[in-house]
């Protein structure tokens, strides 16, 4: 060992706000370096952040214990990067970087059981429609911006023009990142990409083994393969020569981690795009009204796409009033086909008319199992998960399960609490679908696609294989079927009960519900030969989530949902973050948030003139119970992000004073989820 010692900020893998000095003897070393060093009697893992010149302590500074070689250097744009999503969204700059790195170790002869990337034949590129050559000429000539929304209807042709700015991307000798919200796009568009870009398409999301998804790292990393696609995990991996971001379906949100690490990929790939002075690719056919707004007012670039290729029409739609059904079905007593409630005669009769014409249907609805609630009518006992304040949803016919902590109790036809024998299930799910829709169609092949039936890619891959095929008639399943897939012979989409997210505690589900029916219809008619026809199913038929959805006009919604939200300051009016605290102990989260309001009250009288933020709560969360926790939770709103950020970091300094050791605070920076 050198007598010269070298002291450096490290980034732990551990809950420590801040970086912790360690000192090393031997060389120099750089920033980005991967270290294990001590942390109290544990051994963790970290990376060298910075050099620490001329260190004076009267602390005894800890020797890292070692290298750990098998982990590469990181580029210093990335740990830029990580920095920034540290700050932004408070948490701990070593456990960010910790999602940089793959779970295993390299090792290039191991073989992965399965084919990760499909050997596909390549095709040739088609020629592009006008307004995908306006769009691309657009986006290249573009100097000032890189962040670019692509608003393109549904069958508009938006994956072609990613295609082509990759491939200028890789002509250039660079790499280019595509996110898409769910694993149920991506065998889609791999099969494309791979039948384009053979050899360069590398692939990063949670369905893959921990060594397949290894290999599929260093793949990128290395810069054998060109392009990697994944969900939003993929955006941690250091790519090199970066040179494009495409985010699909930019408006989904699954693109916001809402465990540990609550940061929300399509924005943190704008900063890394900035970062890397690349541009960005937004593609939607219903964008989010962040983006929406942020295009407007010229902070990024428009770009929009109003017909279907190779002049495909948009399907016909038609909306069934169930309210006006039920009424009908009473007053002339006809039911002559033994229609359960849920299903229409117009539906019914369309889906006979589709597998006459030997094509496809799809069922929509966004709710597993067979009921959402089992009630007693003689007392009103109610089946309840003993862990969380929510009731127990019916599979199965058997299996009573919790859709939030996964307790499960056996359904038994006599009441636990008054022995009656007219306990019933009510409520409606994919599951009990798929048993009517079994009876009414026996001839048919019926398939389910939600996460009870769908546990692993590849029996997803069958389902879509079977789609493109013919072998499967119909498709039952929840939103997992409604994001960007693309099945030419599907014919007919229902949306069995549209209306099932309109009165969520949630500011977005006017916008939620919109995105979903334009993106469900939006799967039927990709045959140019057949428009397709959709079918709306609703109580509440005037709500403007349907009523636009059904003229297909984004624009007339989003104008009408903006006044609203502007009237009340709720983004993208303001800026907003969610404070949660929670405890198993109801007394220490009580008192804690009586310390909250009088320390809330504090800062307003402090700070009134400076940083100006609105408060709301703390309040009971909507699930107040959760995996035995009580919640409650607050809304910190403000125009100016910075002052949102203040607050926040002031908070947090002072939790030991507000807080007992026994709840647990946390801030989600832009929350999706308000539950």
């Amino acid at each position: 060992m050198s007598d010269t010692n070298y002291f450096y900020e490290v980034g732990v893998n551990a809950p420590i706000d801040s970086t912790l000095t360690y000192s090393w003897g031997s060389h120099e070393l750089t920033k980005g370096t991967s270290v294990n060093v001590s942390l109290g009697k544990r051994k963790v893992k970290g990376v060298i952040l910075d050099s620490v010149p001329n260190h004076d302590s009267k602390f005894s500074i800890k020797e890292i214990n070692n290298l750990s070689e098998e982990r590469p250097l990181l580029p210093n744009k990335f740990l830029s990067w990580c920095q920034w999503v540290s700050d932004y969204y408070f948490y701990p700059i070593g456990m960010v970087i910790e999602h940089a790195f793959p779970p295993l170790k390299k090792n290039s002869n191991r073989k992965t059981k399965y084919q990760v990337i499909p050997d596909i034949e390549q095709d040739q590129a088609p020629n592009l429609t006008d307004e995908q050559l306006r769009v691309l000429q657009k986006i290249k000539s573009e100097k000032k911006i890189n962040t670019h929304l692509l608003h393109g209807v549904t069958g508009s042709g938006k994956t072609e023009v990613y295609l082509n700015l990759i491939n200028d991307c890789i002509t250039n000798n660079k790499s280019a990142i595509v996110l898409v919200p769910e694993i149920s796009l991506t065998p889609q568009l791999l099969n494309r990409f791979s039948a384009r870009f053979k050899d360069q398409v590398a692939i990063i999301h949670s369905q893959l083994t921990a060594r397949e998804k290894t290999n599929q790292w260093w793949a990128a990393f290395s810069g054998n393969k060109k392009i990697l696609i994944g969900a939003r995990s993929a955006l941690f991996c250091p790519i090199k020569n970066l040179g494009l971001i495409i985010i699909d379906e930019e408006h989904e949100s699954s693109f916001k981690q809402e465990e540990k690490l609550k940061y929300h990929a399509r924005d943190a790939a704008i900063v890394l795009a900035k970062m890397h002075n690349c541009p960005i690719i937004l593609g939607s056919a219903t964008p989010s009204l962040e983006s929406y707004s942020h295009a407007k007012v010229g902070k990024y670039n428009y770009l929009q796409m109003k017909n279907r290729v190779h002049q495909k029409v948009m399907p016909q739609t038609l909306v069934i009033d169930l309210k006006k059904e039920r009424e009908t079905r009473e007053i002339e007593n006809t039911n002559k086909d033994n229609l359960p409630f849920w299903l229409s005669q117009k539906l019914y009769d369309q889906i006979k008319v589709t597998l006459n014409n030997k094509k496809q249907t799809a069922l929509f609805l966004n709710r597993r199992g067979i009921a959402q609630v089992v009630v007693c009518p003689d007392c009103g006992y109610v089946y309840e998960c003993p862990n969380c304040e929510i009731s127990l949803t019916l599979h199965r016919k058997k299996d009573l399960t919790c859709h939030y902590c996964s307790y499960s109790d056996v359904y038994k036809e006599k009441c636990p609490s008054c022995t009656s024998i007219e306990i019933k299930p009510l409520g409606l799910g994919t599951e009990k679908i798929e048993v009517d829709i079994k009876k009414l169609f026996p001839c048919a092949n019926v398939e389910r696609v939600d996460r009870d039936k769908v546990s692993n890619r590849h029996q997803l891959e069958s389902i879509i294989t079977g789609m493109e095929n013919q072998t499967i008639d119909i498709l039952i399943g929840t939103q997992m079927i409604a994001k960007g897939l693309d099945f030419k012979y599907l014919q007919t989409v229902g949306l069995v009960l549209a209306d099932v997210a309109f009165n969520l505690p949630n500011f977005r589900s006017n916008e939620r519900s919109f995105q979903l029916i334009t993106q469900v219809s939006g799967r039927a008619g990709r045959n140019k030969d057949d428009s397709g026809v959709v079918i709306i199913q609703a109580y509440n038929t005037e709500h403007p989530s349907i009523t636009h959805a059904l003229s297909n006009n984004f624009e007339a919604f989003a104008s009408e949902e903006l006044k609203m939200r502007e009237s009340v300051q709720f983004p993208p009016t303001s800026r907003l973050a969610l404070l949660r605290i929670s405890s198993s102990q109801l007394n220490h989260l009580n008192q804690s948030t009586d310390r909250l309001r009088e320390f809330c009250e504090q800062y307003k009288e402090k700070t009134s003139h400076e940083f100006k933020v609105r408060l709301l709560g703390p309040s009971q969360a909507p699930l107040y119970k959760l995996k035995n926790n009580y919640r409650h939770q607050m809304l910190i709103l403000s125009e100016n992000h910075q002052y949102i950020r203040h607050f926040c970091k002031y908070l947090l300094s002072n939790k030991k004073k507000i807080f007992t050791s026994r709840v647990k605070v946390m801030v989600d920076i832009d929350p999706i989820s308000m539950m």
